[in-house]
């Protein structure tokens, strides 16, 4: 499952990144008291990763302003490793104080019913094979976690090179009374054979009808790369 893809300036790793917006059942409050203790996973992921969305992400690093124009846009059903399947495409635009430095396109492939995720293109050629280790669970409660995706990234379609192994996880935590923070943490690059990338963990503030409120993404680089910590917010 490709992330909104954000690449930066003065040597910092490259992050990895999906809205049936059906209401799920988690309780909304009635009264300033009330406190949801449940909400909407599978409605949060649907949100994020397959639904029309655009947001802007920025982040100040020293004297630099660093941006991420991000939108993602259903693409209907397709064909994907022998799957039919629908698709979302992502894309992201990273700019430095105003300046394009990159656009990227992926493209995510899943099916509903139950929600699964299948793998990824690009616009560099690169083609991934993800392997869901977990249902996606409808409703969970604050505190909960579980491993989602194990995924193989490849130079290519022919599969020949592997250019990247993941983990991706997810976790739910508490805002505020009627609000979580839902987060997508995903692992450095596994593969022995291929430089580190650091890690990354997308967080979105959800209410509990799965609604995307607020976002943050925070990328740590590798140990000893003597590059900082930087997080990106929603304007």
């Amino acid at each position: 499952m490709k992330s909104s893809t954000i690449k930066l300036g003065l040597s910092v790793a490259t992050a990895l990144g999906l809205s049936a917006c059906a209401g799920m059942s988690g309780g909304m409050p009635t009264t300033g008291q009330t406190v949801v203790t449940q909400f909407p996973v599978e409605a949060a992921i649907l949100n994020i990763y397959t639904q029309s969305r655009s947001e802007s992400l920025t982040a100040n690093v020293g004297n630099q302003t660093m941006s991420a124009d991000i939108r993602v846009i259903p693409k209907g059903n397709t064909r994907f490793n022998n799957r039919t399947v629908k698709a979302a495409e992502v894309s992201t635009i990273n700019k430095v104080n105003n300046q394009i430095t990159d656009h990227s396109i992926a493209t995510n492939y899943f099916t509903l019913s139950p929600l699964t995720f299948y793998g990824f293109t690009d616009n560099k050629g690169q083609y991934s094979i993800a392997t869901q280790t977990s249902a996606i669970p409808k409703l969970a409660n604050v505190g909960a976690s579980n491993m989602l995706i194990k995924e193989d990234v490849y130079s290519d379609s022919s599969l020949r090179n592997k250019i990247g192994s993941y983990n991706q996880s997810w976790s739910l935590s508490r805002d505020s009374n009627n609000t979580a923070w839902f987060c997508i943490d995903t692992t450095d690059n596994l593969l022995a054979n291929q430089p580190r990338e650091g890690t990354s963990s997308e967080c979105y503030k959800i209410n509990a009808r799965g609604d995307v409120l607020a976002s943050q993404v925070t990328l740590t680089p590798p140990a000893g790369s003597g590059n900082r910590v930087i997080t990106f917010n929603s304007n």
